[in-house]
């Protein structure tokens, strides 16, 4: 039963949140927004479905249960939850799935990006771990931490260069120490 309660709220979760960001993209091109990284997207997408899928095959095939830690992994699952609204309020319009890029913005550096670059990868790897965790999912665990770290290995840099190239992304993050939320003498 927690099992299926989890997906549920994770399935209504993720459909809230691309609800969000095809608004804020709407928003964004009216801008003139710049869209970047399309060939990569559809792989992020497929890893993210695929990963609920194996979560439920592997859950269900091997009927595994709970595991003893639930406590502790469902506290850290509610951190990261709450982090990933933090990551996106922080945003605000500027939030989306997909890596679009208002030329002449002014780079986001409140709420979490004071400390780190991209912390709602940061969120998802973590989430790809405590979730399988949670079920003895060890399989999903490894394959989808693998493949996410092969994934954020071409989005991260395709999203730092275009940050770059279109915003002040390269002078606001030099001037701003990342895990000290001070700016650089």
């Amino acid at each position: 039963m927690i099992f299926y309660t989890l997906l549920v709220i994770l399935a209504i979760q993720r459909m809230m949140e691309l609800f969000i960001a095809k608004r804020n993209e709407k928003w964004m091109k009216k801008q003139g927004a710049i869209e970047v990284g399309q060939t990569h997207y559809k792989w992020i997408v497929i890893v993210h479905m695929c990963f609920f899928l194996s979560l439920f095959i592997e859950v269900q095939w091997f009927q595994k249960v709970v595991s003893n830690w639930w406590v502790w992994l469902t506290l850290l699952f509610v951190i990261v939850q709450a982090a990933r609204v933090w990551a996106i309020s922080s945003l605000g319009k500027y939030w989306n799935t997909k890596i679009i890029i208002l030329p002449e913005a002014d780079v986001v550096l409140k709420g979490p990006y004071k400390f780190i670059k991209h912390p709602n990868y940061v969120i998802v790897a973590i989430e790809f771990i405590v979730i399988p965790l949670l079920f003895h999912a060890h399989i999903t665990m490894i394959l989808f931490s693998v493949l996410n770290v092969a994934i954020l290995s071409v989005r991260i840099p395709s999203e730092e260069k275009a940050l770059k190239l279109f915003t002040n992304y390269e002078t606001s993050t030099q001037q701003h120490r990342r895990f000290i939320p001070i700016k650089k003498p």
